[in-house]
């Protein structure tokens, strides 16, 4: 995750809100491919989870985990820290300003469920491209999955109608938004523009079912809300929030919810790559 003036991360929330995101790597792992004495790098790792996984298969090599939110580094240090697992706090908009990062020791970039925030700043989106590449050895190759273009687009659009209803501009609205998806055209260019040979890059749809409601009101589309959307609830005032997130659910519920078992899914839709440094 990015650095931002609060850190809305913990690893309760995020397993609450979002427990399918780890569950659902089969493939980008695949592509992967960790082999011993892999050396890599892990950009937006958050509770370490997934890297301490990776850091297994790569048994005589080294993962070093990378995440600005000091919760989440936190966590990962306290639970899934071992000989060859290592996580820092740090600010993955700015690889470059993290000592060994873009030495070109790595023999592989990994990046799962983070780079849409990462990227959300236009001003630093192609410099962590051009960091990653500046990271890996030569043949190297980068290896990540995103959301894509169209990703959960109803609730971008439910978000940026109760703002407005709030009070807010179009324009401020829509800025509200913590994240960019990008296409498939658009992260070839980038990739290949910046000195990768792009090996793979691929949209898939992927509905995904919200995790359970908890009782403490956690969980569950509202949860996830909350939690995802806490950038564009903290473009208005704070007496202003929960009427908006009401809205969005109320806007939402028919779109979201199945009704054979009254089941809610997202329109999910994730954006992976293999890139190669060349």
């Amino acid at each position: 995750m990015t650095t931002s003036a609060k850190d809305h991360w913990s690893a309760e929330k995020y397993s609450s809100a979002a427990d399918f995101v780890p569950k659902l790597t089969t493939t980008v792992l695949s592509y992967l491919d960790v082999q011993p004495g892999d050396h890599i790098l892990d950009i937006g790792c958050g509770d370490g989870q997934l890297t301490v996984q990776i850091a297994a298969s790569a048994s005589s090599g080294q993962v070093l985990g990378l995440d600005a939110s000091q919760s989440f580094i936190s966590t990962a240090r306290e639970k899934y820290s071992s000989r060859n697992c290592n996580f820092e706090l740090h600010d993955c908009t700015h690889l470059d300003q993290y000592p060994n990062a873009v030495d070109g020791s790595w023999d592989k970039v990994f990046s799962n469920a983070a780079l849409h925030w990462i990227l959300r700043n236009p001003g630093t989106r192609v410099h962590v491209f051009r960091d990653a590449h500046r990271a890996l050895k030569p043949g190297g190759k980068l290896v990540f999955e995103m959301g894509g273009k169209g990703n959960v687009a109803e609730v971008q659009a439910a978000f940026t109608a109760a703002l407005v209803h709030a009070g807010l501009s179009l324009e401020a609205a829509r800025e509200a938004k913590p994240w960019f998806f990008p296409s498939v055209e658009w992260m070839s260019r980038t990739l290949s523009e910046v000195g990768f040979e792009v090996e793979k890059c691929e949209l898939e749809y992927r509905p995904t079912k919200c995790s359970p409601e908890n009782t403490d009101g956690s969980g569950g589309l509202v949860g996830w809300l909350r939690l995802m959307g806490a950038q564009f609830l903290e473009a208005v005032g704070e007496d202003k929030r929960e009427a908006v997130l009401k809205e969005v659910c109320e806007i939402l519920e028919t779109v979201v919810t199945r009704e054979e078992d009254g089941s809610k899914w997202l329109g999910y839709t994730r954006l992976r790559a293999v890139a190669r440094k060349q």
